[in-house]
């Protein structure tokens, strides 16, 4: 009887593996796309995966389902290790009723939501799935409003991330955007809230599902993902390595390594990367990839708001956040995205114990109507918020201008920057010399009988005063001007001085962030 029990087991759990079955799993692969255990597989550490849940159906009864209920119901939940430390996972299972969510398929999420909070672990959800299952109706609905719950509650606690590898659509969406970062594959995978049918029906606009809701779209327009690759196993590999700076949770810091790279390396081609001509772009790049460990930079977002750069790296092994305006976009004016896309990333970075670098070289806010009308100020007041409550260690280092409310938002000294670092080609000043020489000297110009030769004159003794890094020096609002080859070993010795920083805000419920 004994042997009869176990080999019942080993037959559900058997059948437990395969899904929808065979031709299902064909399909899947036609497209392009691996099965859930087979993304789960390449995402862990090997032989890792514990699963749970295995043997979980559905209990609805209505519109036919009473006989279709498959061992699992449509997602693969559990645990398991990404270089040895713990993830909970979960991965929708395109082949069992197109991956529909259901009240059982939600239950088997949230569990493993509220094991990753009670536990501090990250939880990497990877979703492939046609939405709500509508045969269950209002509890279908009530599933996904159990994640989205526990996606706020986690937020800020552990590390959330969201694995796009197929559709996405209507209220599914929503556990994405409220999760730290998404990833989405090229061609295979889409996120909307109305397909293109209904959009044709309402707009009458015609657009593909990648058109409408790609990884491309999303990447580089929406900002709602992070993270594009061209396939599913360079996206899993992306995955494990983001994992490989997040800490488990916001109580711990985020994982050091032993450097390869020499701490006190200069890097004398700094010194010669900032153009004679003020107004001539250089790749902001160039300076952190010189800067950080050899190799560490992992960019996030690059494709949104080239105009901002923000990733990950290490100095002498520690995960830093790199924050930086980019001088070869938009001459590196902080618009509404690239606002936007800073706040995000710092206040992450500072809800999991992340310090921020921030390299800056702004002319201001990005002027127009566009951007007025677009909402700037509330925009950019966002990104304010972001630096003015982080409390992690800020580094800041001012290559060439800083000018005006800009210079204020990008982690500066009133702000309480910790360490602010400036090159001898910055420029900190309320605004450019041109600008503030024809706004101060107008009358005195338009008198002038050579106007051309007092502007440039002008000019010169401006910039010799204001746009200069030793003003800002002489009131303590910069802590140093350094030779920028130099700049690798300041950050990391104001890293190390600053380890044990500790910074508090006011005591209250939440902030109210100018959303």
């Amino acid at each position: 009887m004994a042997n009869d029990n176990i080999q019942y087991l080993n037959q559900l759990l058997h059948e437990s593996k395969q899904g929808g079955g065979e031709t299902a799993i064909e399909r899947q692969h036609a497209k392009g796309k691996l099965t859930a255990r087979e993304r789960l597989t390449k995402l862990l550490d090997p032989n890792s995966f514990q699963e749970l849940d295995a043997l979980v159906t559905h209990h609805a009864v209505d519109f036919g389902l009473a006989d279709k209920s498959t061992l699992g119901d449509g997602v693969v939940t559990g645990w398991g290790t990404i270089e040895g430390r713990l993830v909970y996972v979960f991965a929708q299972d395109f082949t069992v009723m197109g991956g529909s969510l259901g009240a059982a398929h939600a239950a088997k999420i949230t569990k493993l939501q509220d094991l990753a909070l009670k536990n501090g672990a990250p939880v990497i959800g990877i979703n492939d799935s046609g939405g709500a299952r509508i045969q269950e109706g209002i509890q279908a609905l009530g599933g996904y409003a159990d994640i989205f719950l526990r996606n706020t509650l986690a937020s800020g606690v552990v590390p959330q991330i969201s694995v796009i590898m197929g559709p996405c659509a209507g209220g599914a969406v929503y556990s994405p955007a409220l999760t730290d970062f998404t990833f989405m594959v090229q061609g295979t995978s889409n996120m909307f809230i109305t397909g293109p049918q209904v959009v044709k029906a309402v707009t009458q606009e015609d657009v593909t599902m990648d058109e409408l809701g790609g990884a491309d779209v999303h990447t580089g327009i929406s900002g709602v993902a992070h993270f594009a690759a061209p396939d599913e196993d360079t996206c899993l590999t992306m995955v494990r390595t983001l994992m490989s700076y997040l800490p488990a949770n916001n109580l711990e810091d985020p994982p050091a390594v032993a450097s390869k790279d020499e701490p006190m390396r200069a890097e004398q081609a700094l010194n010669d990367i900032i153009p004679a001509n003020a107004n001539e772009p250089y790749d902001m790049k160039a300076v952190i990839e010189l800067i950080v460990d050899k190799g560490s930079f992992f960019e996030v977002q690059a494709p949104l708001a080239m105009n901002m750069i923000v990733g990950f790296a290490r100095l002498d092994g520690a995960v830093v956040g790199i924050v930086a305006n980019q001088p070869m976009a938009l001459a590196g004016a902080l618009d509404i995205d690239a606002s936007v896309k800073a706040a995000r990333f710092v206040r992450f970075c500072d809800a999991f114990n992340i310090p921020l670098v921030t390299f800056v070289d702004v002319p201001g806010f990005m002027p127009g109507v566009a951007q007025e009308h677009g909402g700037i100020i509330r925009h950019g007041a966002k990104l304010i918020y972001a630096y003015c409550e982080a409390t992690v260690p800020k580094l800041t280092v001012i290559t060439r201008k800083a000018y005006g409310g800009a210079y204020i938002v990008m982690s500066s000294k009133p702000i309480r920057g910790d360490l602010n670092l400036a090159w001898p080609s910055a420029e900190i000043a309320v605004m450019g010399p041109e600008g503030a020489v024809n706004i101060i000297y107008r009358s005195e110009l338009e008198k002038a009988a050579d106007a051309d030769a007092m502007r440039a004159q002008m000019i010169a003794d401006y910039r010799e005063k204001f746009a200069s890094p030793y003003q800002a020096a002489s009131y303590g609002a910069v802590d140093a001007v350094l030779e920028p080859s130099q700049t690798r070993a300041a950050l990391i010795n104001g890293l190390r001085m600053l380890a044990n920083k500790r910074d508090t805000n006011p005591a209250k419920k939440h902030g109210t962030m100018p959303l």
